[in-house]
C-alpha cells in the first residue's frame, strides 16, 4: 500500500503573547540573543513567561492525504488553517509534532508570495520556479503557458511593484500551479480577483488535481468551491482539527454550527485583545418598512430592507472594502454584495464609522437567512464575521408564490405574470 504524500503528526504551534516570532536572524541578532538569555531565564525562573502567556494557534493535529485528493480546510478567522499551511509550506517551524511530505510543494498563501516587488513579472517567474525546485529548462518550457494564464502579456518586462492587486495574484497562482509540483498548497487564493479569474483557478485546481492526480490542500471560505474541488475536508476550530470526512458532511456540519450562533437581526461583536487597525463593531438588518427597533418580526419578500455596518478604525486606512453575503440554511450563496461595485474603495481616517447597504427589492423564498460581512483593507482580509445575522422571510407584497418555494423552485422569487392566448388554427 503506497505511504500517504502528507503525515502530520500531533502538530502544534504556540506563540508567547506580546513577542514577535523569531525570524532568520543575522550575526548580529545572534549576539543580541545571546546577550539576553540570562535575563529571559531569570523571568521564567520567576514565574513570568509561564504557560499562561502561551496562545496556542496549533494543538495536536493530526491527519494523512492520500496521493491525488483534494483536501479543503474551514473554519473561522483564526482557527489554525492559514499557521497549518505555514508549516506544512516549511514558513513556519512547529513547536511540537511533526509534518512529513513526500514530494515537491508549491505553495500560494497570500498575493505574490515568493516575489520580489522591484524585478519583473518575466523575472519573477523564473525566481519562484527556482525556488520551487525547477529547473531553467522546465521554467522555458511552461512560460508561455504561465503568461497566457496570468493575462499580463504587455506587463511582463514590468516591474511586479506597479502591478494592481489583480495582476499579482493572477501571475503567482499562474507559477505555483504550472510547475508540476506533486503537492499544491492553496490559501484563499479565491478571495482576490474578479469572477472569471476564480472561474479559472477553479478550473485549473480540478485540472491539476483530477487531470494529473496530483494533490492539493487548499482553504477557502468558499463552501461551494470546497464542495466542487474536494474529496474530503478538515474541519479547524480553536486551533484544533475539529473532524475530518466525506466533504459533504464535514461542509454541512460547519455551516450548522456557523448558523447556530446567529440568532436575530442584530449583533455587536466582542471586541478583540489585541491592537487591529480595523475592527468590525456591530451589524445590524433594517426592513425599511417598519420601525427600526422591531428587529424580531420577520421580513416580507420583496421588501425593502438594509444592511447596516458599524467599524473603528484605529487608523488610517488607504483602501477599504466591504463585502456582504446572505446564504440560505444549507451553506448555499444566494446573493452578495460588495462597495467596489458600486463605487471605488474610499480612504478612511481613524474614528467611528457606518456603512449601509440598501437593498430595494430582495425577493426571497421563505425561509431562514444568514449574513456573513467580511472587511477587506488593499485586498487583504482584516475582518471577518461569517454567518452572523440572521433574518425570517415570510410572505410576499405581490402573491403567495414564495411558499414553500426555497426547497422545490430554489431560494430566489422574481415576480412574474402569465397569460394563455388562444391562437388560430393555421399558424
Amino acid at each position: 500500500m503506497a505511504k500517504p504524500i502528507i503525515s502530520v503528526e500531533n502538530l502544534s504551534k504556540s506563540y508567547r503573547l506580546g513577542q514577535k516570532e523569531d525570524a532568520h536572524s543575522s550575526f548580529r541578532d545572534a549576539l543580541a540573543n545571546a546577550a539576553k538569555a540570562p535575563f529571559r531565564r531569570f523571568r521564567e525562573l520567576s514565574g513570568y513567561g509561564n504557560e499562561e502567556d502561551l496562545f496556542w494557534a496549533l494543538k495536536d493535529v493530526s491527519f494523512e492525504v492520500n496521493p491525488g485528493e483534494v483536501v479543503g480546510i474551514i473554519g473561522r478567522n483564526g482557527a489554525g488553517k492559514s499557521t497549518l499551511l505555514k508549516i506544512l509550506s516549511r514558513i513556519t517551524e512547529p513547536s511540537g509534532g511533526r509534518a512529513v511530505l513526500r514530494g515537491r510543494v508549491a505553495s500560494l498563501l497570500e498575493v505574490g508570495t515568493g516575489f520580489h516587488p522591484d524585478l519583473t513579472g518575466r523575472e519573477n517567474i523564473y525566481l519562484n520556479g527556482s525556488i520551487l525546485g525547477m529547473k531553467k529548462t522546465e521554467i522555458d518550457r511552461k512560460f508561455d503557458e504561465i503568461v497566457a494564464f496570468a493575462e499580463v502579456e504587455k506587463f511582463l518586462d514590468t516591474p511586479v511593484k506597479r502591478y494592481s492587486s489583480g495582476m499579482y495574484v493572477r501571475l503567482a497562482f499562474a507559477v505555483a500551479a504550472h510547475l508540476e509540483p506533486e503537492i499544491l498548497i492553496v490559501d484563499e487564493v479565491l478571495a482576490v480577483g474578479d469572477a472569471e479569474f476564480q472561474k479559472k483557478c477553479l478550473g485549473k485546481m480540478q485540472e491539476v488535481a483530477e487531470g494529473k492526480g496530483r494533490t492539493v490542500l487548499f482553504v477557502s471560505h468558499n463552501l461551494s468551491a470546497i464542495r466542487t474541488l474536494s474529496n474530503r475536508a478538515i474541519y479547524m476550530k480553536y486551533g484544533a482539527m475539529n473532524s475530518i470526512g466525506p466533504v459533504e458532511e464535514i461542509a454541512t456540519q460547519y455551516c450548522q454550527e456557523q448558523q447556530r450562533d446567529a440568532t436575530s437581526r442584530h449583533i455587536e461583536f466582542a471586541q478583540p485583545m489585541h491592537h487591529q487597525k480595523f475592527v468590525l463593531r456591530a451589524a445590524t438588518v433594517v426592513d425599511l418598512e417598519s420601525q427600526p427597533s422591531d428587529r424580531a418580526q420577520p421580513l416580507r419578500s420583496g421588501s425593502p430592507l438594509a444592511i447596516r455596518v458599524f467599524f473603528d478604525a484605529h487608523e488610517s486606512m488607504q483602501c477599504i472594502e466591504l463585502q456582504v453575503e446572505l446564504r440560505d440554511t444549507q451553506g448555499t450563496l444566494v446573493a452578495s454584495f460588495h462597495t467596489f461595485l458600486t463605487e471605488d474603495a474610499p480612504a478612511v481616517g481613524k474614528g467611528k464609522y457606518s456603512w449601509t447597504c440598501e437593498i430595494r427589492e430582495l425577493w426571497l423564498a421563505e425561509g431562514d437567512y444568514f449574513v456573513s460581512i467580511t472587511a477587506k483593507d488593499m485586498c487583504k482580509t482584516c475582518d471577518d464575521k461569517p454567518s452572523c445575522l440572521k433574518f425570517t422571510i415570510e410572505g410576499s407584497r405581490f402573491n403567495r408564490f414564495t411558499r414553500s418555494v426555497g426547497q422545490k423552485y430554489g431560494t430566489l422569487c422574481v415576480p412574474q405574470t402569465w397569460q394563455l392566448d388562444p391562437i388560430a388554427s393555421n399558424i
